[in-house]
């Protein structure tokens, strides 16, 4: 096992475009699993509304990411900082982004390309099961990268 990933970080960003689907969605998941110790964020190169659909496709798997606001890395870093151990990033503008901070941080990132499900077409089934399969794929990654701690931040 690598060492990086024998050590749990104790802060962990989850990045994407807009804060608005996939990261919000992981930063819900890992809050599940992980350790209270374990200080968890989500932001975007840009953002946008948090989308109605993550919030139908979380609600089902009894994860409530409604009162998540969207933010940038830029809004965070003026709000509190980029301490992060870990980034996870899930699109390839955020990888790139968060690329640019090892610049000026000891920061491990990590790419897990993820899908954007805001592109699919077709029913509002057939869109929410878009939603649902990110949703299942990101927390099969979460589980193998951080494992399956008690007592999450439910």
């Amino acid at each position: 096992m690598p060492a990086s990933r024998a050590r749990q970080p104790q802060a962990v960003l989850f990045a994407c475009g807009m804060n608005s689907v996939r990261s919000p969605m992981a930063e819900g998941l890992l809050r599940q699993i992980a350790p209270r110790t374990m200080y968890i964020k989500s932001a975007g190169v840009r953002k946008l509304e948090l989308d109605p659909f993550a919030v139908a496709a979380m609600a089902e798997i009894g994860h409530d990411i409604s009162k998540h606001k969207p933010i940038t890395f830029d809004e965070l870093e003026d709000y509190e900082g980029l301490n992060f151990d870990l980034i996870v990033t899930l699109s390839p503008e955020a990888h790139h982004k968060a690329l640019e901070l090892t610049r000026s941080s000891a920061v491990e990132v990590e790419y897990w390309p993820t899908q954007d499900p805001t592109g699919v077409e077709g029913s509002r089934a057939q869109r929410l099961q878009a939603y649902r399969d990110v949703a299942d794929g990101l927390m099969l990654r979460i589980r193998k990268r951080f494992g399956r701690h008690g007592g999450g931040n439910e």
